[in-house]
């Protein structure tokens, strides 16, 4: 395993093991990888979760520093936290998908926002959930668009650029524009494809269900109920200052099979009330 410390003449106090699964896309594990170490001010450790990639993704990660566990097969997302947890050292936890592009000083801000609002545990925002209802359609069905194209022409990085490059124009400065509009604020909910959380947060709530496939949100539900059961730890909140861009289902295209641990998976249903979960629908209002 190898400490990535970037930005050279910056201090970094703060220490990040940040947690990703991923299966086959080596485009996509590239680009993911040239964002994060460009936009990362912390000293961290990058755990990759490999399913069983068969296109040298696994030898990718290896090459840049990264501490790869090869699960041999494909397994559910819990299950690959998990795994992640087993070996994570340090105290602060990110547990982030392949196909996002991280923002400039995600950390910094994400740390910053956590300490002024005294939390435990947050996303940052993004296509799927923006500050209001009118905000997040505008900004998905512009993405439609370029989603589109990635599915007529591939998922090739040259395609990957384009049509980032296109959705935002100069990233930096949309990313940047958000955190002075946004600073400090947060609102209820959670972005699934980037939860960032204090080592604490786990002894509160517990590891990732591995019988939840969406553990993203079973994870959401429980900091819930534990706010109400113990007032020891806020619902996960959305950070609105940080920024990510996801390509969203992107891996879907790459056919990966069947979970190898399938049989023990239920539905979100059979662990959570009905009732509980309608009263929550209007969270993203």
């Amino acid at each position: 395993m190898t400490e990535i410390a970037l930005k050279g003449n910056s201090v970094k106090t703060n220490m990040i093991s940040i947690i990703t699964a991923v299966y086959n896309q080596l485009n996509i594990n590239k680009l993911y990888w040239e964002y994060l170490k460009r936009y990362t001010n912390s000293v961290f450790e990058l755990i990759v979760v490999d399913n069983g990639s068969t296109d040298g993704s696994p030898e990718f990660f290896d090459s840049v520093g990264a501490t790869v566990i090869r699960n041999g097969a494909n397994y559910s997302y819990p299950y690959c936290q998990n795994k992640g947890l087993e070996i994570a050292k340090y105290d602060y936890l990110a547990f982030f998908n392949n196909d996002i592009i991280v923002s400039p000083e995600w950390d910094v801000r994400l740390i910053s926002n956590m300490k002024q609002n005294d939390l435990d545990i947050v996303t940052a925002c993004g296509i799927e959930n923006l500050e209001n209802r009118n905000a997040t359609r505008k900004l998905k069905n512009r993405w439609k668009i370029y989603r589109n194209l990635l599915k007529i022409f591939g998922h090739s990085l040259f395609n990957l650029r384009l049509t980032h490059r296109l959705m935002y124009g100069d990233y930096e400065r949309f990313c940047n524009r958000r955190f002075a509009l946004f600073k400090g604020m947060t609102k209820d909910g959670f972005v699934g494809c980037a939860i960032f959380m204090k080592r604490q947060a786990i002894d509160k709530v517990g590891l990732w269900d591995e019988r939840i496939q969406p553990a993203d949100y079973d994870l959401y539900l429980r900091t819930i109920k534990r706010a109400i059961e113990k007032y020891d730890i806020k619902p996960m909140k959305i950070c609105l200052d940080v920024f990510v861009h996801h390509y969203i289902r992107i891996t879907l295209h790459s056919n990966p099979p069947d979970f190898a641990d399938k049989g023990r998976l239920i539905p979100l249903e059979q662990k959570w009330d009905k009732e509980f979960l309608k009263y929550l629908e209007h969270i993203d209002d």
